[in-house]
């Protein structure tokens, strides 16, 4: 029944889509046959009070309506505009994260299971909640100790959200399978893949000790950088689904005016900003990637304070060699290396010609090069390089993805606080210090070093990869004289998961076409 519940709860998603005018905003005259019959007949449905609102309004009204869950999505989705184009990328990257609170009561009952004390033993007081958000929410708290009190801030999951999510999960899932099988074109977008990726997100998300975690990792990384930190986290107050952590007095980076009044200079908080990002980037491999101006704040002494680490970035030394490197190309012109890095790097397929990859990129430099440097958007750039990637099938790669879209929103806070913002000024010594000691002298040996760990671990394990080896060997061997076959269970497990998938997709199918036809004879 799992997949029937899930082909309705698709099926009423699609309906308040084409209410609120969100499939009527599409670009639909640009489509023919059925797909542009189906735009038309969505248009008919579409309330007149939402058509005098942009695409982006119409589009919060529906997610609003959908609830947290899909507040969610569309906050994912605007990581992967590979998946859904630039323009509803950037619409869904305006979803605003902010739901209505949950009552206080329930809120200490989800404390009290969680850490399994009663709330007066945890906190000397407990406050009303401060912000509410799709996933949790924050209430003020005080903490005694040693005869001191200080303010913490307590992060809350919200009650039944993990069952929400996991049921609209299942009408992602369906959803994504359905694209697949049956719009053969999309499957170079991996639809499942991409919404197992967000299925991980939100596990990691839903468990305040993962956040708690990054918190504490990039206190670690930054805590002798100039004028950035985090807020500091009590364990022995976090669990599961609560998260205690410092109070933060400080000034929103989106009040723009409450800055100004504290004496605060934008411009130099701009250029720590980007610095600072760029700085974890390169240096840590470990960056905040949800830095939008409402998780920014700004204390006293200049100091910028990020919180709401639900969603962390990673990259390897492979993708930060090769974001600096890109980088660097673009400011000396040296558009051969640049394309020389992605190959490299293994995201170019080889059959393509390095030349030909170079002279696209090419085409993306030297327009930069012919305007001032305040006009030059590094997000854009990297934008523009994406989209060329796809002509020389560039696979997805989720970690860049991320990387662009959180360069995107710093980039856009940084020009917020300082309209003449210099990109490239401001990011030059951050970059050109990684450049010297990751791709200078000191990199060589920094490399031959890594080089070496891996010979020695390799000498290890030599015996048991000679074993293995000849293992293989014979079982090519035994394949090459009687052919690959499955056992009996394999091959009859194989058969029930083919006949399943289709009995459900079938059920998906006659769900939502039965469900549409009586909405529809309920407007008729």
């Amino acid at each position: 029944m799992s997949s029937v519940g899930a082909a309705f709860r698709l099926a009423r998603a699609g309906w308040v889509l084409v209410r609120e005018g969100v499939v009527a905003a599409l670009p639909g005259e640009e489509l023919s046959g059925m797909p542009k019959f189906g735009w038309r007949v969505a248009r008919l449905f579409t309330r007149r009070r939402a058509l005098s609102y942009q695409r982006g309004d119409r589009l919060a009204r529906a997610v609003v309506r959908l609830g947290p869950s899909y507040v969610k999505l569309g906050q994912f989705l605007a990581t992967r505009p590979d998946v859904v184009g630039n323009d509803m990328a950037l619409d869904l990257a305006l979803l605003q994260d902010k739901m209505h609170t949950f009552p206080k009561a329930e809120a200490v009952h989800a404390i009290e299971a969680s850490l399994g004390r009663r709330i007066d033993d945890l906190y000397a007081s407990f406050g009303d909640p401060v912000a509410a958000a799709s996933i949790a929410q924050v209430h003020g708290a005080d903490v005694a100790c040693e005869g001191t009190t200080s303010r913490v801030a307590v992060k809350v999951i919200r009650p039944g959200v993990r069952r929400r999510f996991f049921q609209d999960l299942e009408s992602y899932f369906l959803a994504a399978h359905l694209q697949e099988r049956y719009i053969p074109s999309s499957r170079r977008l991996r639809p499942v893949e991409v919404t197992q990726t967000l299925a991980q997100t939100t596990k990691v998300e839903m468990d305040l000790r993962l956040e708690a975690a990054a918190l504490s990792e990039l206190g670690e990384n930054t805590k002798d950088d100039p004028g950035f930190r985090v807020p500091a986290v009590d364990w022995e107050r976090t669990g599961r689904d609560v998260l205690t952590m410092e109070w933060i007095d400080g000034i929103k980076m989106n009040d723009l005016a409450g800055l100004a009044a504290a004496g605060h200079d934008l411009k130099a908080i701009a250029a720590n900003l980007i610095q600072s990002f760029l700085r974890h980037t390169l240096r840590d491999g470990f960056f905040h990637a949800d830095m939008h101006p409402g998780n920014l704040f700004v204390e006293a002494s200049g100091t910028i304070v990020a919180v709401d680490l639900g969603i962390a970035g990673r990259l390897g030394k492979k993708e930060r060699r090769f974001l600096a490197e890109i980088l660097y190309g673009f400011i000396v012109r040296d558009y051969l290396r640049v394309a020389e890095v992605h190959f490299e790097a293994g995201y170019v397929p080889r059959q393509h010609n390095v030349s030909a990859f170079a002279q696209a990129i090419r085409a993306i430099g030297e327009p930069i090069h012919g305007q001032s440097a305040e006009t030059i958007s590094m997000a854009k750039l990297l934008t523009l390089l994406f989209e060329v990637t796809e002509l020389f099938d560039m696979a997805t790669r989720p970690e860049l993805i991320l990387l662009q879209k959180t360069m995107v929103v710093v980039e856009g806070v940084a020009r917020t606080l300082d309209p003449a913002f210099n990109m490239w000024k401001t990011a030059e010594p951050v970059v050109g210090d990684w450049i010297a000691g990751n791709l200078g002298p000191r990199g060589l040996l920094t490399d031959a070093r890594d080089g070496a760990k891996a010979l020695l671990a390799l000498a290890r394990q030599a015996p048991d990869l000679a074993v293995r080896t000849d293992r293989l060997s014979r079982e090519i061997d035994l394949m090459a004289e009687k052919g690959l076959r499955f056992d009996e269970a394999t091959a009859r497990a194989i058969g029930k998961a083919e006949a399943r998938h289709t009995r459900s997709g079938r059920v998906a199918l006659w769900v939502i076409a039965l469900t549409l036809i009586y909405i529809a004879w309920k407007l008729l």
